[in-house]
């Protein structure tokens, strides 16, 4: 104790500061409740005060001046007055943390209570200030406690035992750390009370009190994150929602307006799924990344969309078609092109349309690439097409059997098909998977 005696004013010196610099911090924090932001700003330059006139009344003890002389009584004065005004401080902040974290309609009774008594409180301090009941100044200006003096203590000892009651009472409605922090924040300056009582000039009380004022700050701080935290996952949560709504939603775009371009053809009613299906299949088999799969499984969907464009006695038409007629087909993937180059945010549905009638020998059209310059997706594109086209029912012919298919797809790796593709192709229907006709 006497080394603390020793270096107390310097104590509170610091730790005055610091309760400034916490305030000042409290005060521009702009995320705070305006509520919580008053009461905690308001916790921490009462603190800062309470330090200030408690150093200040040991400065001035003993001086014979005049200014020592209203300084020694205003700074003692003062003293009990922000010990009493921090205690009803942290009744206010208790009830709003019961109110906004503990969700609340009304403040516990035990906090009313203990409202109560900080009124009564404060008006036996001013009652003391004119009879010197809690302490007297003497002639030399020194500051001396009275008989009584343990009343000045009794009052903020039982709205502390109230406070740390009604946490225990409602804490199921707030978090633990939050229950464990405040019991043993509030009980430092309670004991330091009851301490002091036998040590004379030992401002222990005060300079605990800094304690609870830091460890509300932490609090507080701690609420803040915790809401950006729940705050955070509730807007994760509601953009996969809308990102899970938005890409069923352009499934189901997809696949309707794919259905609409092979019911101009009635041969080829679901061969845009199907080919979908497929293209996903070689994807998937040859280990492409998932993002890449997706990507053409949806161009694959509308890889014949510019068919749009092609008269319908054209792709109708029973026999072989005439080589100006054979022209006009070839035109649609350049119809798709043009269709889909204005859907910016998926760039790739116009590849697939525009290119999956390219050949690996750079025979194909519209543009006669060569090899790997014809776009990936294309050419996984082109394997299911042709696939699908052998083993589907067409106005000229019936579905090929399963051996004539390998042999068209044999014969066609490196020169009509990319022969990674072709070959996963091939392995699929060694497998069987290709079987499933199912998108």
């Amino acid at each position: 104790m006497d080394f603390i005696r020793t270096i107390q004013l310097d104590l509170m010196v610091f730790l005055s500061g610091a309760c400034g610099i916490l305030a000042f911090m409290t005060l521009i924090t702009k995320s705070l409740p305006r509520n919580t932001k008053r009461i905690l700003a308001t916790m921490e330059i009462a603190a800062m005060l309470l330090l200030v006139f408690e150093r200040s009344a040991y400065i001035y003890e003993g001086s014979s001046t005049r200014f020592g002389y209203v300084m020694i009584r205003l700074s003692n004065w003062l003293v009990y007055f922000f010990l009493l005004f921090l205690t009803f401080l942290l009744t206010r902040y208790l009830a709003d943390v019961f109110v906004n974290e503990g969700k609340m309609k009304r403040i516990p009774r035990l906090l009313r209570i203990s409202d109560v008594l900080s009124v009564i409180a404060f008006v036996l301090l001013v009652v003391a200030s004119f009879t010197g009941l809690y302490y007297t100044i003497d002639a030399e200006n020194h500051y001396q406690r009275s008989t009584l003096h343990f009343l000045c203590y009794v009052f903020p000892f039982i709205i502390i035992l109230l406070l740390e009651a009604a946490v225990l009472q409602h804490r199921k409605r707030l978090s633990r750390c939050f229950v464990r922090s405040v019991l043993i924040g509030i009980s430092i300056p309670t004991v330091a009370s009851v301490v002091q009582i036998f040590f004379y000039g030992v401002s222990l009380t005060s300079l605990t009190m800094v304690f609870i004022v830091i460890i509300f700050y932490s609090l507080t701080l701690n609420f803040l994150s915790e809401a950006a935290d729940r705050a955070r996952k509730h807007e994760v949560e509601f953009f996969r929602e809308q990102q899970k709504k938005e890409f069923e939603m352009f499934e189901e775009t997809t696949e309707a307006l794919a259905n609409a371009v092979d019911a101009k053809d009635k041969y080829t009613s679901g061969h845009s799924i199907r080919v979908a299906y497929y293209s996903r299949l070689i994807a998937k088999e040859a280990h492409l990344p998932d993002k890449t799969c997706e990507q053409i499984y949806f161009a694959a969907l509308l890889h014949d969309v510019g068919k749009i464009g092609v008269p319908l006695e054209i792709i109708n038409k029973v026999g072989k078609l005439t080589e100006e007629e054979y022209e006009q087909i070839k035109m649609h993937p350049v119809y798709g092109d043009q269709i889909l180059s204005s859907i910016h945010q998926a760039p790739y549905l116009s590849v697939g349309a525009r290119s999956h009638h390219e050949r690996y020998d750079g025979r194909g059209y519209p543009d006669g690439l060569v090899g790997e310059d014809i776009p990936e997706i294309a050419r996984v594109i082109a394997v299911a097409d042709a696939y699908d086209a052998m083993t589907s029912y067409r106005s000229y012919r019936a579905p090929l059997d399963k051996l004539s298919v390998r042999d068209e797809l044999k014969k066609g790796i490196g020169t009509q098909f990319d022969p990674t593709f072709a070959r996963v192709m091939l392995r699929l229907m060694d497998d069987g998977y290709e079987d499933s006709r199912t998108a």
